[in-house]
């Protein structure tokens, strides 16, 4: 087998550098496209001539405006999948959950910018909050995500998602908490990483006792006083549950 030149191996690097930029500057035109002056009025032929590319070449990055759109949204949840996965076996479910997603905006900051601003991006946010058409769209790939999610908690857990609800139930309040925490974001003045990843801690937080107590016990979720805490019930207590 005839071993690469030096000439030949750049070639390759520097033509997949090429398709990078190609790709997202894609992405940057039609976000800022689309934010000034809607999807809907924005063509796949304006997305094209703003990169100075033809829309066959557009074509080979994205099927559609819709993939273009949640581009860089798919990319930051196929960065808290990849963290989801990396997480302890012993970590209750929801604190894996949250420690992936924290740990997916630590890493995602810079790559985010390196495709486009991250203002840009916020507003990309804000305008699909705003189009029937996307949110119809979002919901949707969120489905998607948080049955690949709920799958990827029961795996982890021993479960059948199938005969087992908690896997489901707890995801679909997670990705609650990720809808708010992102849409009280968008409406805020401070568009940083950092401020949706602190809105997201304490959203969060807010909520773990309630799933993590006593989840691989069976016992997560009960609603009076010590026992929603988690906290076994004294005798006198129980004693007085049971007289009324």
């Amino acid at each position: 087998m005839a071993t690469p030149t030096p000439q030949t191996t750049p070639s390759g690097g520097l033509r997949e550098r090429k398709k990078q930029r190609t790709h997202d500057a894609l992405i940057r035109a039609a976000l800022e496209l689309f934010t000034d002056q809607g999807y809907e009025a924005t063509t796949i032929d304006e997305i094209a001539e703003a990169v100075d590319v033809s829309q066959r070449t557009y074509f080979r990055y994205f099927a559609n405006k819709e993939e273009v759109v949640f581009a860089v949204q798919e990319m930051v949840e196929a960065r808290f999948v990849a963290e989801l996965r990396g997480r302890p076996a012993s970590e209750a479910p929801l604190t894996a959950l949250r420690q992936a997603v924290l740990g997916a905006w630590d890493d995602i900051g810079g790559a985010i910018a390196s495709v486009v601003p991250v203002e840009l991006h916020m507003r990309a946010c804000q305008m699909i909050e705003s189009t029937p058409a996307l949110v119809a769209a979002h919901l949707r790939r969120s489905s998607d995500l948080e049955e690949e999610v709920s799958r990827l908690i029961a795996g982890r857990e021993g479960l059948d998602v199938d005969t087992d609800p908690r896997p489901r139930v707890l995801v679909a309040a997670f990705g609650g908490v990720m809808r708010v925490a992102s849409k009280v974001w968008g409406e805020g003045q401070d568009c940083s990483v950092t401020a949706i990843r602190e809105l997201t801690r304490s959203y969060l937080d807010h909520i773990r006792p309630a799933f993590d107590d006593n989840w691989r016990t069976g016992q997560a979720g009960r609603s009076t006083g010590d026992v929603n805490s988690g906290r076994e019930l004294s005798t006198p207590d129980k004693e007085r549950i049971r007289n009324g």
